[in-house]
């Protein structure tokens, strides 16, 4: 009977880590992947800026904000590896209220979803607010896991 409960903590250790090892190399490549999506939009946002005779707006404004959910994205990944192992959840917030954001500068035709997607966008904002107002210190759940 010891010798179960050995190995199956063995198991109960191992297989975690392997986990997590598996997530960020994924993560690193990921993150590879959005920084040359993030140069290409620059690059795309240059040409619309320098090339075109009529600035097209709504074009750039849309290829400037999808610039900056890639790079939102890269900063939430840097984030991770440096609050160890850890998304936090404001991060979430501002993506999705910079893609709302892009959602109305880009399909803004109808007007029953544009106030939806302002809607979302206060709603967002208001839990971010929600989110600060509460303390930072979690409570110590080793309680649990206390026999």
């Amino acid at each position: 009977m010891l010798k179960i409960k050995k190995d199956f903590s063995f198991i109960v250790l191992v297989i975690p880590k392997i986990l997590q090892i598996v997530l960020n190399i994924s993560l690193v490549f990921l993150s590879i992947i959005l920084s040359f999506l993030l140069v290409k939009e620059l690059v795309i946002s240059s040409q619309i800026m320098i090339e075109s005779d009529t600035l097209d707006h709504q074009l750039f404004l849309a290829s400037i904000l999808t610039f900056f959910l890639y790079f939102e994205f890269i900063a939430m990944i840097v984030k991770y590896f440096k609050e160890q192992y850890h998304f936090p959840l404001r991060y979430f917030i501002y993506i999705g209220i910079t893609a709302m954001i892009r959602l109305i500068i880009v399909e803004h035709n109808n007007p029953v979803h544009t106030l939806l997607y302002s809607l979302i966008i206060l709603i967002l904002i208001i839990g971010y607010f929600i989110m600060n107002l509460t303390p930072r210190e979690r409570p110590d759940s080793s309680w649990f896991f206390k026999k």
